[in-house]
């Protein structure tokens, strides 16, 4: 047909993340790499005390809980978060977390960024 364009050509589908099989592996996900505005880690560990440590964003990160616990660390203070709960910390702000379940903790760590953007403060 005269007169339309062709549509360019966008980024490639995204690529099937690793899939949590029986909670058995983890991964992440750069949005930019597909054309997305987010990125994610998919955590799942049953390793007692396994985490980050004291870091922050210049943006929000929302923790999805989707089995166990953690003991999140915001801006100076604890809380544990379990299955089901949701954790949302705002940019700028000190935080880390760790396994305190007896179980496999298993989370969503969803960036408000295409990409990975972190400050290490211990």
């Amino acid at each position: 047909m005269s007169g339309m364009s062709t549509p360019e050509a966008g980024p490639a589908p995204a690529d099937v993340l690793t899939v949590l099989v029986d909670g058995a592996t983890s991964g992440q996900f750069e949005g930019r790499d597909h054309g997305g505005s987010v990125s994610v880690i998919l955590v799942s560990t049953e390793e007692p005390g396994a985490g980050p440590a004291l870091h922050r964003h210049p943006y929000d990160e929302t923790f999805v809980m989707h089995s166990g616990a953690a003991e999140f660390t915001v801006a100076g203070r604890v809380l544990v978060a379990r299955a089901g709960q949701v954790v949302v910390v705002p940019p700028e702000t000190p935080h880390k977390f760790r396994n305190t379940g007896a179980g496999r903790l298993v989370m969503t760590n969803i960036h408000a960024n295409d990409e990975f953007v972190t400050e290490w403060l211990e």
